[in-house]
């Protein structure tokens, strides 16, 4: 469409002519190719406390975009309703990469970018609300790695959002502190949702769906800050047995198709009051970084602690599950304690503990009947699995709430 000098002065004609007539002035119709390049000029000129509008629409992108100015607010008209496309993708490693604080987007679709969907990399205040990432194609190994992306950052909300596809995490949070995940839903992604190498994390009332794993705890050995003090709570967890498609070598990539919440290598863990059911590998999974599949390649810091102490599982509804495990030494010892009709108790422990941090307070606590908790033995290589039930029959105190205190100071106070 050619937009002439001659358009725009009649389209504010009528604008002012409705605002005289006292009613409200609709936004022009936008052309996608038109609206492309306008948000881009927006966003690399956005000035501090500017508010984007995203109109109803598909719009399609040959590059990547990004954002670099703090106190910027990207608002759709709604998460179907409002969609930036990059299915044609050429350039660029992310859909949208944002180094800002103060930061919202709200309300619009990102769809089929070549590499990450939604990178935040760094910054503060960060809000993430009604947004849907999604590849159209179904998982795929060369659909993009995450879906809503923050890393390194703090003070995070991640509310009302939908991810589909990624081919490592959905919803991911690494390296930050003070983290709400909350009211999501992930589905057909690698990992629904993962929370690494992150401090003080709430993840609740999400709907974790179809994932090859649907909700993820990590310690990674190579990244600086070590992650502790999550809870997850009031979510559904639930039929997450879709083929791992992950990268090889990937933290992912090793997790069993089949895990509803995984544990890798975290401490202070408190997981209760959520619906857990039909994943095949195990409802619950609580490992050693020695039970991980990780490239052997992979540097270890210094301080890295390798063993998951200090979690408490309580007040959780269990069903089914643990029926067709995903690895092979798993497998075999549910044939052999089970039968071929059996299934793994609804939580397996890989039994890997620190030879010389024994006492109560690095203990994994279950307070669920009927649930049982499975030593699997794996440090022996599965020699002498067995449910142990005195063993994990304590409890650890509840973990504070997540208060993202800094979005006080806007006018807006979360709390989970």
């Amino acid at each position: 469409m050619h937009v002439t000098l001659r358009n725009v002065l009649g389209a504010l004609g009528t604008a002012v002519l409705l605002l005289g007539c006292g009613q409200e002035a609709a936004d022009p119709a936008v052309e996608p190719e038109d609206f492309a390049a306008t948000l881009r000029l927006q966003l690399e000129t956005a000035a501090p406390g500017a508010v984007i509008k995203v109109p109803e629409g598909v719009f399609h992108f040959q590059r990547g975009l990004s954002l670099k100015t703090d106190g910027v607010t990207i608002r759709g008209a709604g998460a179907d309703r409002s969609v930036l496309s990059f299915k044609e993708q050429i350039a660029g490693a992310e859909g949208l990469l944002v180094t800002a604080s103060d930061f919202t987007i709200e309300d619009l679709a990102i769809e089929d970018t070549a590499g990450d969907a939604l990178k935040i990399n760094g910054g503060r205040n960060i809000r993430v609300r009604g947004l849907r990432t999604a590849w159209s194609g179904g998982p795929n190994p060369d659909n993009g790695a995450y879906g809503i992306y923050p890393v390194q950052t703090e003070n995070t909300l991640i509310e009302n959002s939908v991810a589909i596809g990624a081919s490592d995490a959905g919803i991911y949070v690494g390296q930050s502190r003070n983290v709400v995940v909350r009211n999501n839903r992930a589905e057909f992604n690698v990992a629904g949702i993962e929370i690494e190498n992150t401090v003080h994390a709430d993840v609740h009332g999400n709907v974790a769906v179809n994932n090859t794993g649907g909700i993820l705890v990590f310690n990674m050995p190579d990244l600086p800050q070590r992650g502790h003090s999550t809870r997850i709570f009031d979510n559904r967890v639930v039929n997450n047995n879709t083929p791992n498609f992950g990268a090889p070598g990937s933290a992912v990539a090793g997790v069993p198709a089949g895990s509803g919440i995984l544990v890798n290598a975290n401490d202070l863990i408190e997981v209760f009051g959520n619906e857990v059911g039909d994943n095949q590998t195990a409802n619950v999974l609580i490992s050693s970084y020695f039970s991980a599949n990780y490239s052997a390649d992979r540097e270890m810091m210094e301080n890295f602690d390798p063993y998951p102490e200090t979690i408490f599982v309580h007040d959780n509804a269990f069903s089914g599950g643990g029926d067709k495990p995903d690895h092979e030494g798993l497998e075999a010892v549910r044939l052999a304690l089970y039968g071929a009709e059996g299934r793994l108790p609804d939580i397996v422990w890989d039994g890997v503990s620190h030879p010389e941090r024994t006492g109560a307070e690095h203990a994994i606590c279950v307070n669920n009947p009927p649930a049982q908790v499975l030593n699997i033995d794996g440090g022996n290589g599965y020699a002498n699995p067995a449910v142990d039930a005195e063993t994990h029959d304590c409890v650890h105190p509840s973990l504070e709430p997540v208060v993202l205190a800094e979005l006080q100071t806007t006018g807006i106070a979360e709390e989970s």
